[in-house]
């Protein structure tokens, strides 16, 4: 090898850190996190590169389950944003072995790696720990999850002890949109992936139906009034309206109607969205989950020719503050002992952060319209099983906009018959949401649950997703 090459390559091996590596997964496994209590399974996380043109390289980390980790399935989970981390929501706020406290980790009681072996994956590049080493990737970021497929197929190359196991394609939010298309790229492109199912919670799923939504939600837990919502129905919904702020076109019955309910939606500024029971957390600043709402929202400024006093603030619409335990996350992964224990660095950024703006902004808006509903239809003719659940006190992305799409798709496109009727199920006793099978597609609320459901119900969430690994129906008896 000639001396510029060989330059060439060590600079290339610096960068992407894991590429030149042997592949191995000794070299990702963590000895232990600062902080973290005595735990009797491994876990591993580190990078792997997904394409040199240009250079980029995804950030992973991996629990095995708690126990018997050679007899479970494997389980791949998506945040949204698009822009957010599933390390920092998905593994550490959610439904993780680990949560933080007080500088250090706790065990989380509901942990779903006692279930399932987990992996959680930050994508796409520069969300996260994930990166590119050129600026140019981040100009016009899509939907196109084949770099997810990449990975995929390369960790498999590391764990070649989990090639054959039964596969889930797990999210919310924003990766109502990844895991579908993933999932489909997986059943056409025929890749030998054992993927035997896809489950997604308070998804977006279609934009016109989901951005319409949240009004009557807000009436129906009396957040706005009779009227408000009258205007909503009657005059101007919340989708038309959105859409002709965007291309600066305002009719003017759309225009009246902001008028008249800017000061009750105002309002909601005070309470959060993505949990319209909780309280916010005061001392920490705003939170980064509110990115899902920017992106629903994004390109809508209000014309100059309303007077201002009267105009919504539309980001503070959906907007919310974070529960105090995201900024606790937010320390802890910009600790350098807790990078150089995860084999992980900041590449391009000088912070680690939950959700990346710079995503967010630089993402293709059109790809938000794209509905996920035929999709769905086509992994379900495939075989696999599909499970859609909701959160019920989201008002990000409510539930009645969810359910009644599931429906229409089971019932109107693919003609399926019910084979478990709307029905409560249970937990420990309690009703703990409600339920409906056509088939191997399914719907479920979780009854007090988030726009982030494992993280404010996590042991009804936990039976969720246990009955959904085993193709069970939820418990419907107390």
């Amino acid at each position: 090898m000639s001396q510029p090459w060989l330059i060439l390559t060590v600079i290339t091996c610096s960068i992407l850190m894991q590429a030149c590596k042997p592949v191995t997964s000794l070299y990702d496994k963590i000895l232990s996190l600062p902080g973290q209590p005595s735990v009797g399974f491994s876990h591993y996380s580190g990078y792997i590169t997904v394409g040199d043109h240009p250079p980029r390289a995804l950030f992973y980390y991996f629990v095995e389950a708690e126990t018997s980790p050679a007899s479970k399935p494997l389980v791949l989970w998506l945040n949204g944003g698009p822009g957010c981390s599933s390390l920092g929501y998905g593994a550490f706020i959610e439904h993780g072995p680990f949560k933080v406290k007080g500088g250090g980790l706790v065990k989380r009681d509901y942990s779903w790696n006692k279930v399932a072996n987990l992996l959680y994956l930050e994508s796409p590049a520069g969300v996260g720990f994930s990166y590119s080493t050129s600026q140019s990737f981040y100009k016009g970021i899509t939907d196109n999850i084949t770099d997810n497929l990449v990975f995929l197929q390369h960790w498999f190359t590391k764990y070649p002890q989990y090639k054959g196991r039964d596969f889930f394609i797990t999210g919310e939010s924003y990766a109502g949109h990844y895991v579908p298309e993933l999932a489909q790229l997986i059943v056409k492109s025929k890749v030998e992936i054992n993927l035997k199912g896809i489950a997604i919670g308070n998804p977006l799923l279609d934009y016109e139906v989901d951005t319409n939504s949240p009004t009557t939600f807000y009436w129906s837990h009396g957040i706005i009034s009779d009227q408000s919502e009258l205007l909503f129905q009657n005059v101007c919904n919340l989708t038309r309206l959105l859409g002709e702020i965007r291309s600066k076109a305002l009719t003017s019955e759309c225009a009246y109607v902001v008028l008249k309910v800017a000061k009750e939606l105002n309002d909601t500024e005070a309470i959060d969205q993505y949990d319209i029971l909780a309280d916010l957390c005061l001392t920490s600043g705003q939170s980064k989950l509110n990115i899902f709402y920017k992106m629903l929202t994004s390109g809508h400024s209000l014309p100059s020719v309303l007077p201002s006093e009267d105009l919504i603030n539309y980001q503070s619409l959906l907007d919310t503050k974070d529960p105090c335990e995201e900024q606790d996350v937010i320390k802890y992964f910009n600790r350098k002992d807790v990078q150089i224990a995860l084999h992980a660095k900041l590449v391009g950024v000088g912070h680690w952060n939950t959700c990346s703006d710079d995503i967010n902004e630089n993402f293709r808006f059109e790809d938000r319209y794209i509905s996920m509903i035929p999709i769905l239809g086509e992994l379900v003719k495939s075989g696999l099983r599909v499970l859609v659940y909701s959160g019920d006190l989201d008002a990000v992305v409510p539930f009645l906009g969810t359910r009644t799409m599931v429906d229409a798709l089971a019932t109107k496109v693919l003609k399926r018959k019910t084979t478990l009727s709307y029905r409560a199920w249970f937990t420990s006793k309690q009703v703990a949401g409600y339920t409906q099978e056509y088939g191997k597609l399914a719907f479920a609320t979780i009854k007090g649950a988030s726009h982030t459901a494992p993280a404010t119900q996590p042991e009804r969430s936990l039976q969720l997703f246990t009955s959904f690994l085993k193709g069970k129906s939820l418990p419907t008896k107390a």
